[in-house]
């Protein structure tokens, strides 16, 4: 009796089509961490760091300890003890870029890319499987160096993390070296040789050297919660890093791109072209600005959601955890105006209550975002962003809990005169200048390399001085010389 063969249920088969997609990105996988662990120059430095770096570690450690016992400040070391386990797992992960660097570059240069370029993979699959191979040793290393360093700590100092703090380091070096190793298989895809990868992955070990300073200030104060805040912004600009190597990874020009050059003479023609007005002042409010900015409208919408909804997370938590006792918030000395004016001079941020100090400090706060927007693919600039926003939420939610006065009227009568006009200016300066931080890792033929970066920065001119001054300048002038008004109109005794 013969027997039928069943049909195959549509979740098995749904499975088995998943696995014929994912087999190849993990056969490439295999092969790439095959070739580098056979190569004894990418493992002996890997190796040196991860059993070395320890042991440097501690024996700075137990010096410290040492020294800080003389005057009773146990809890320095305390605090930095955690520090040093999350810089030996940097180290192995931040030297491992050389192999996340060579994934595309270093093939080409090896001539053995062509072939593997000729296989039946799509652009998908040879990018993740590139991009796992580079992931999976830097990580590992990771890893490895935390837990010899705390062998080592517990046999020489008896000391061991709580389990909360070690998952919140294996975390925090998981996602450092993700991002790491993700920015720069971005870098190797869109590099014209591996010394040119080399020189580009400074823009990824300072920003995350900053940022292990920044974590050790955290962990100093113990603030764990802010240091999971990390980790969540360091998962989100990795899924960022691997969503922008997919759209740009083309195959077709990774073989033939040439280099791309720096030509003063085009790039001060190409920078001249896009700032300057095409045909008079006119047509420069009515058809250019508005064109420039329907072409960043994805950068205007996520900026926007970015600050108002971050900043509102974030103002409500710290709201929540750092809310300040009753009394402290008080408007019994606002008087007149004069009084204001010395209390803003007090506070040190502007000197004093000047359209031109207000106008001047905006300027300048957007101008550094610009520039750090370049460095981070935008996401500083947003970040540098949403901190006021969210220090603006935090006090109008503690005005409401702490205080008799309406927030929302303290809403309408601190920003809203001003704000109204500044926050748009804002929005759209750094919306530009995250569409600054997404141009530079696009290839030439789709807009991108030198020519793209320099149209984009004639464009945040234009942008910036057709309309993001004037809107700041009169908001300055309506902080200095109206809201004041307002406050002792509405709040003086």
């Amino acid at each position: 009796m013969l027997k039928t063969q069943e049909n195959p249920q549509p979740g098995n088969a749904g499975w088995q089509a998943l696995m014929v997609e994912i087999h190849p990105i993990l056969v490439i996988m295999r092969r790439e961490i095959i070739d580098t662990m056979r190569d004894w120059r990418i493992v002996f430095p890997i190796v040196v760091l991860v059993l070395g770096f320890p042991f440097l570690a501690n024996f700075a450690a137990s010096q410290g300890v040492d020294f800080v016992n003389q005057y009773g400040a146990n809890i320095i070391m305390e605090r930095l003890l955690p520090f040093l386990m999350l810089v030996v797992g940097f180290f192995p992960s931040s030297f491992s870029l050389v192999i996340a660097l060579e994934t595309f570059m270093g093939e080409k240069e090896r001539r053995s890319l062509e072939p593997l370029l000729a296989t039946p993979l799509t652009d998908l699959q040879l990018y993740l499987g590139k991009l796992l191979a580079a992931t999976v040793p830097p990580v590992f290393a990771s890893y490895l160096g935390m837990i010899f360093y705390i062998i080592l700590l517990a046999f020489s100092m008896n000391w061991r993390p709580e389990p909360a703090l070690m998952l919140l380091a294996f975390v925090l070096a998981t996602a450092e070296a993700l991002v790491m190793v993700t920015g720069a298989v971005v870098v190797s895809s869109q590099s014209t040789s591996v010394r040119a990868a080399n020189l580009l992955a400074s823009f990824i070990i300072i920003p995350m050297a900053f940022l292990l300073q920044a974590e050790a200030s955290m962990l100093l104060f113990a603030n764990y919660t802010a240091l999971w805040l990390v980790v969540a912004f360091l998962l989100v600009v990795n899924t960022l890093l691997i969503r922008l190597g997919l759209r740009i990874f083309d195959r077709e020009h990774l073989l033939g791109r040439d280099i791309d050059t720096v030509d003063l003479g085009k790039s001060w023609r190409t920078f001249r072209a896009a700032a300057w007005p095409k045909r008079n002042v006119a047509s420069l409010y009515r058809k250019e600005i508005p064109a420039l900015l329907r072409g960043i409208w994805p950068e205007l919408l996520i900026t926007a959601l970015v600050i108002m909804v971050g900043g509102l997370l974030v103002g409500a938590w710290a709201n929540r955890v750092y809310a300040l006792p009753p009394g402290v918030l008080t408007f019994a000395h606002v008087k007149d105006v004069e009084t204001i004016y010395e209390a803003v001079a007090k506070t040190g941020i502007i000197g004093s209550l000047t359209p031109g100090n207000i106008f001047f400090h905006n300027v300048r706060s957007l101008i550094g975002g610009a520039l750090m927007a370049i460095f981070s693919m935008g996401v500083l600039a947003i970040l540098l962003l949403a901190a006021p926003v969210a220090v603006i939420f935090y006090i109008v939610m503690q005005v409401g809990g702490t205080t008799d006065v309406n927030p929302w009227l303290f809403l309408a009568v601190f920003i809203l005169p001003h704000g109204i006009l500044e926050l748009p200016a804002a929005i759209i300066a750094t919306a530009q200048a995250m569409r600054m931080g997404d141009i530079i890792l696009m290839p030439p033929e789709k807009g991108g390399g030198v020519t793209g970066i320099v149209r984009e920065l004639g464009h945040f001119v234009k942008i910036l001085v057709a309309l993001v001054l004037p809107l700041l300048f009169a908001a300055a002038w309506i902080e200095a010389r109206i809201t004041p008004h307002l406050v002792v109109r509405f709040f003086g005794s």
